[in-house]
């Protein structure tokens, strides 16, 4: 069985069946919809938690724009992403549960005290949610190891 997805000859006619434009995306190209040029309103701060082999940190090719430096501590050498931790749009970090069922987080740069705070409160609330539910990834990341430790 074939895995899904698209190819590229599917994504040229999907982008070609659209008005569109080119835009620069951090010295990248990207495509918006022809009409949805002007810049978007800045949205709060925001932190998440995701988990192992999540798509929206698996999802990009270049992933440089949200990822930074961080690459060879939060990838193993196939690509597959352990659980990340997000700060305003960008992995910052890492996080793993403990056998206690505590959700700690490690970030692997300055984020700040409000972003710190943020990430703590996330990590209560996905505790909280998931009550007495434990799990074990398929594979944990040294990083992710280490913040369980």
């Amino acid at each position: 069985m074939d895995a899904p997805g698209w190819t590229a000859r599917e994504a040229r006619a999907a982008l070609g069946s659209v008005p569109h434009a080119v835009v620069d995306v951090h010295g990248s190209p990207g495509y918006v919809l022809a009409d949805d040029l002007e810049p978007t309103p800045t949205v709060a701060h925001w932190a998440a938690l995701l988990p192992t082999l999540d798509p929206t940190t698996m999802g990009w090719k270049e992933r440089d724009w949200y990822l930074g430096p961080h690459a060879s501590v939060l990838f193993d050498s196939n690509g597959n992403a352990g659980p990340t931790v997000w700060w305003d749009g960008r992995v910052v970090g890492g996080w793993s549960q403990r056998q206690d069922g505590e959700i700690v987080c490690g970030v692997l740069e300055d984020v700040g005290s409000e972003a710190k705070a943020a990430i703590d409160a996330e990590a209560e609330r996905l505790a909280v949610w998931l009550g007495e539910t434990r799990f074990s990834p398929g594979f944990l990341l040294p990083f992710q190891r280490s913040v369980s430790a």
